[in-house]
């Protein structure tokens, strides 16, 4: 059976500018719209509305310069609206040659909104319809409110379908403009015009108010749909429109024996990640395939089953997408996350010495800390370092002071061979005063603390500000040099942790 070709058109540009807080700069909306075209190759892209204004109208003509030149100039769709022909013009001075006509879908915006009758609009349509034509320009028409047309005025739906089927249109764009269908309508609806116009060309343009667009497309292609209308990243006006990547990864899984289309998955990712950037607008971490943590398995069981026969793995591979399952570290992880991050360092460990690992990092999740794969070498030298000598002194309590205009201060309580000492002083910085206090400390005692000799601080890279830090110390005394490694979140603390170690060396 010959496979039915869906044009995907992607709104991102035009309705997905209207996400509030959201504008793309002219520069910018011609990287997307090349990028959207030559990257992910998408059939149409909808990029503005016309006589919105000036920066609008240099947009617009930008991205119309590069797709004349580059053979994508019908690609270009541009908003317009029944003005007696100043859209047209607008469009014609911008270079543009694909208009898609907003007009209204239900009776409810037609008499209150324009407050005209039926026959007034057809009427003004046709004439813009063909005014378009005249000037080179095919013509697309949108039904504004069709959702609610369908619900509360069918007949005036097909009185328009019946007149529009008749004028010089490539295609008639049915929006869910206020996102208010369910699936079980979105069918119904479609396929009751599909089947009485079989052969005209219906796109459908979901919102997601109800989160509901997803599958709102998918009744819609079982029910005849030819484009669909998307965003990246699901962006515009109040919930957004239904997500590019979602239903691209819907047609390709459960519908690839009746459709094909052209979007290529392995760019979704990077594009999406790109939109992210220019517009602000963050994509959910937990969002279906872009968002970050998507393919990232936290449970140690998962980890388990993915080691002994990819049991929880479904076909949303990651590699799909341009992307790498990753899995978590944190107070769920067990053994089998650990290994996979270790495989992937090309580290491996003991059994005895990956349960201390598990173990320290489970500890470290308790405390909210965060722990990527980066952190593995630190934390694993850490532990492993920790056996290497017997622990007769403790750090019981610290309290650490910067304030400004005042020097720091450190009071600390250490314990030795389970005796309690305390002590307090001042210093250049915080580690410093901690240095102070524990030399008064083992003056009184009659012992004398090494000498500070190399103080260096690291992070894994890649990571951020609040990623674990180690402090690598070396120390000298009369007879040797030695260096110990502290770990934690916070650069003091390391510090002192490493400290401690020396005192117990």
């Amino acid at each position: 059976m010959k496979k039915r070709k869906i044009e995907i058109m992607d709104t991102t540009l035009r309705d997905g500018e209207q996400t509030s807080g959201v504008s793309f700069s002219a520069p910018e909306k011609l990287t997307i719209a090349k990028l959207l075209i030559e990257e992910l190759h998408v059939d149409r892209i909808e990029i503005a509305s016309a006589r919105v204004s000036e920066g609008e109208f240099e947009a617009v003509k930008n991205i119309t310069k590069w797709a004349k030149t580059h053979d994508h100039l019908d690609k270009i769709e541009i908003l317009t609206f029944v003005d007696k022909g100043q859209s047209i013009n607008w469009m014609k001075r911008a270079g543009a040659t694909v208009q898609n006509l907003l007009t209204k879908g239900s009776l409810n915006h037609l008499t209150h909104q324009l407050k005209k009758t039926p026959e007034q609009h057809f009427s003004e349509i046709k004439e813009t319809i063909e005014l378009a034509k005249k000037e080179g320009i095919v013509s697309n028409v949108y039904l504004e409110d069709w959702s609610n047309g369908m619900r509360n005025s069918e007949d005036y739906v097909f009185q328009f379908l019946d007149f529009l089927t008749k004028q010089s249109v490539a295609r008639i764009l049915l929006p869910d403009t206020l996102g208010i269908l369910t699936p079980s309508e979105t069918y119904k609806y479609f396929s009751k015009i599909t089947t009485k116009y079989p052969n005209i060309h219906f796109d459908f343009h979901a919102h997601n108010d109800y989160d509901l667009g997803v599958a709102n497309v998918m009744e819609g292609i079982k029910a005849g749909a030819k484009g669909l209308h998307l965003t990246v990243n699901g962006m515009g006006e109040r919930a957004g429109n239904a997500p590019l990547a979602s239903v691209v990864a819907v047609v390709n899984d459960f519908f690839k024996n009746e459709v094909e289309i052209s979007v290529k998955e392995t760019a979704l990712y990077s594009v999406s990640k790109l939109i992210e950037t220019f517009s602000g607008f963050r994509i959910p971490v937990n969002k279906p395939i872009v968002g970050e943590n998507v393919f990232t398995q936290t449970a140690g069981i998962h980890a388990d089953g993915d080691n002994k026969n990819n049991l929880y793995f479904n076909d949303l591979m990651p590699n799909r997408f341009g992307r790498k399952r990753k899995y978590a570290l944190g107070k769920t992880s067990g053994k089998a996350n650990i290994e996979k991050n270790l495989q992937e360092l090309g580290l491996a460990l003991n059994n005895e010495d990956l349960k201390k690992v598990t173990q320290r990092i489970i500890e470290l999740g308790d405390k909210k800390e965060l722990v990527t794969k980066e952190d593995l070498p630190y934390i694993i030298s850490d532990v492993l370092h920790n056996n290497l000598y017997e622990e007769r002194i403790t750090i019981e309590s610290y309290v650490l002071t910067h304030s400004k205009g005042l020097k720091p201060s450190t009071t600390v309580a250490v314990k030795i061979d389970g005796e309690l000492y305390e002590e307090h002083a001042q210093g250049d910085g915080q580690f410093d005063a901690f240095m102070n206090a524990l030399n008064k400390l083992y003056t009184k005692k009659n012992m004398v603390l090494p000498k500070l000799v190399d103080y260096a601080v690291r992070i894994p890279p890649g990571s951020n500000s609040d990623a674990l830090c180690e402090t690598i110390i070396t120390w000298k005394t009369n007879e040797k040099q030695f260096i110990t490694r502290g770990l934690d979140s916070d650069q003091t603390v390391s510090a002192i942790k490493a400290t401690k170690k020396m005192l117990n060396i």
